[in-house]
């Protein structure tokens, strides 16, 4: 379910042993190594999309029952995600500062330690969602593990330089579970949901790839940032922010959104657009840096935040802005 949020799972713990060494360690080290596979910050921005999704959807908070099973199904589903992540891209994480402290390259968890636990909390998670929430939500986890492991972390990181635009749908599913998990189906306002995170993976992760370009031309991964200038990738951010504002505002006219979603997505897109075009300048200045370009990644991940804060707060103030017959809640 991680989508290119992976890349926000470098802080990982420090080996204390060779790579490749799988010498019996501590239970606690043990343990953290496990849980530095399912790379827990990209799992917490996630999770930030996932309660506000119910929320809003509710129009007020749903039943404890589903809301805890969707939080940790959703939880699970994307820590088995990158886990496999994790087991896949072992070849090429040794070759990655950025990577080389992941469990599997220090030794601090086996290849076959690695597919086990993957294989256990992945179907742990589904059985979570089916049992807690409905069977929609349940497909739904499965097919967002398929689209991160299978298609984007198999079939399409080593092969194409748009990998994070098409794999990026992986870490649009938490929305669409959520929905499900709350009205047992999937309406537009999901599908804009859906869209917002769609678009805004590529500006939050195509800066990130300018700073590690040399990372993944090391390890042969053609991430945007490493096969193309900086002015071509800012250019490109331009384009996907602009977009990504642009489609968050379709909730207004859904009759959904409120004068608080409204507002924030309004005013954190207008800063979020306005620190793409300065990227965009920068870039074309002989004096560029690429860590320049960190600052509109982390900007991003404010921005999303914003967004969703905002989308949970929207229900309890004031009715939508403006009321769609057989379109808002």
């Amino acid at each position: 379910m991680p989508s290119t949020l992976d890349a926000q799972s470098a802080g990982t713990p420090a080996p204390t042993s060779a790579p490749g060494d799988h010498r019996k360690i501590g239970f606690k080290r043990k343990a953290a190594a496990y849980v530095s596979l399912t790379k827990p910050r990209v799992m917490e921005l996630l999770l930030v999309t996932t309660l506000p999704t119910m929320i809003f959807a509710q129009r007020g908070f749903p039943d404890v029952v589903s809301m805890v099973a969707t939080m940790v199904g959703g939880a699970l589903a994307a820590g088995s995600s990158a886990s496999f992540n994790c087991y896949i891209d072992r070849d090429i994480d040794k070759l990655m500062k950025r990577t080389e402290k992941r469990p599997l390259v220090t030794g601090e968890v086996s290849p076959r330690e690695a597919l086990v636990f993957s294989w256990v909390i992945g179907v742990l998670s589904i059985l979570i969602l089916a049992l807690g929430t409905n069977l929609l939500a349940a497909g739904l986890g499965v097919a967002a593990i398929f689209f991160y492991v299978v298609v984007y972390s198999l079939i399409l990181k080593r092969r194409t330089e748009q990998n994070i635009v098409w794999g990026g749908i992986a870490g649009c599913f938490p929305v669409l579970i959520a929905w499900a998990a709350v009205r047992e189906t999937i309406e537009w306002p999901a599908v804009v949901l859906f869209l917002i995170i769609f678009l805004w993976t590529p500006p939050h992760y195509w800066p990130l790839s300018l700073k590690y370009k040399r990372d993944y031309q090391a390890a042969e991964v053609p991430m945007l940032g490493a096969v193309a200038s900086a002015r071509m990738v800012s250019s490109q951010v331009v384009l996907y922010a602009w977009a990504t504002v642009a489609c968050s505002l379709l909730l207004v006219p859904l009759g959904w959104a409120g004068i608080v979603y409204t507002a924030v997505a309004l005013v954190s897109g207008g800063w979020f657009v306005y620190e793409s075009h300065v990227l965009y300048a920068e870039s074309q200045k002989p004096e560029y840096n690429d860590k320049k370009a960190m600052k509109v990644f982390h900007l991003s991940i404010t921005y999303l935040t914003l967004v969703f804060v905002a989308l949970a707060v929207d229900p309890f103030v004031g009715a939508p802005l403006m009321e769609v017959p057989g379109l808002g809640s």
